[in-house]
């Protein structure tokens, strides 16, 4: 690919980048360029096709070659965009935090489904990374107050930037803590929601370039067995919760028995029930406090 001689439609170099990226073992190789080339271009993956018959200028192809060789090296889609979809909206990322995922939307139904839309609710995120979950809890229209927290400060920020996109000034209050360091031990909230780390330290080095390379590794470390993040919530939001409060993790598809054992030991739960991912996995732990 260079800035002089084929004429370089948006047709054609799609179908170019889509088979070299395929060559490369990059995964969703037309979707991936379709997204570079419209962050590049400043369109939409619709306006691509509408405007098919377009001739790149040579500092669109300089800058879409950049973002071809940052792609090439395995640095995810979304991290060289700046964007992410989730459920129904975009969420500025950065590295400082996961890229949402499909299954983490999983989380955000099962929340959705606990809210009454005529009580005056209290929910809380734990590790609230970009913001997508508790911003996409908080613009469904119930009559809730929304909380998150995150250890990373960067991370709390970004969430606080997705959140004046999305939200009306004072729907959502973020903080920068461990787990429930900034809130008194009273039980406060209706519902508590997070998406913890809960890969083993030693599989870490086995994920994806994607995800090992890139994504930022305290918010992926569960510890030698995956729980020990998951454990210091169960053992801990009982204190948080009001009477028959609700506690949803995201968890390992394998993490089944581990959890419903360790919530078995505090005693202050229901029996753990578990809601599947679009996978048919098990994905989100459901505890009810007693």
């Amino acid at each position: 690919m260079a800035s002089e001689g084929p004429v370089w439609t948006i047709q054609k170099i799609l179908t170019w980048t889509a088979d070299y990226f395929k060559s490369r073992d990059i995964e969703s190789s037309r979707l991936a360029a379709e997204l570079l080339l419209g962050h590049a271009l400043g369109l939409r993956r619709l306006d691509l096709y509408l405007d098919h018959d377009r001739s790149l200028q040579p500092e669109e192809l300089a800058l879409y070659k950049t973002l071809i060789q940052r792609r090439i090296k395995k640095e995810p889609v979304a991290y060289i965009t700046g964007r992410k979809g989730f459920y129904l909206s975009d969420y500025t990322v950065s590295p400082d935090v996961l890229i949402p995922r499909p299954d983490t939307e999983a989380l955000v139904e099962t929340a959705l489904a606990q809210l009454n839309p005529s009580g005056n609710q209290k929910v809380l995120e734990l590790g609230v990374g970009s913001g997508a979950v508790i911003l996409s809890i908080a613009r469904a229209g119930f009559n809730c107050t929304c909380f998150g927290v995150d250890v990373s400060e960067k991370a709390a920020a970004l969430a606080a930037e997705n959140g004046k996109n999305e939200l009306q000034k004072g729907s959502l209050a973020l903080a920068a803590g461990s787990w429930f360091s900034c809130f008194k031990k009273i039980p406060y909230f209706d519902l508590i929601v997070s998406n913890p780390p809960y890969i083993p330290t030693s599989a870490i080095d086995l994920l994806e370039p994607e995800i090992r390379f890139y994504e930022p590794r305290i918010a992926l470390d569960g510890g030698e067995d995956g729980l020990s993040c998951i454990k210091k919530i169960i053992e801990t939001a009982y204190l948080y919760l009001r009477s028959k409060g609700v506690l949803l993790l995201e968890t390992g598809w394998d993490q089944k028995k581990q959890v419903e054992k360790l919530a078995g030991k505090t005693g202050k739960y229901e029996a753990v029930v578990y809601v599947k991912d679009l996978m048919g996995h098990n994905r989100v732990a459901k505890l009810v406090k007693k």
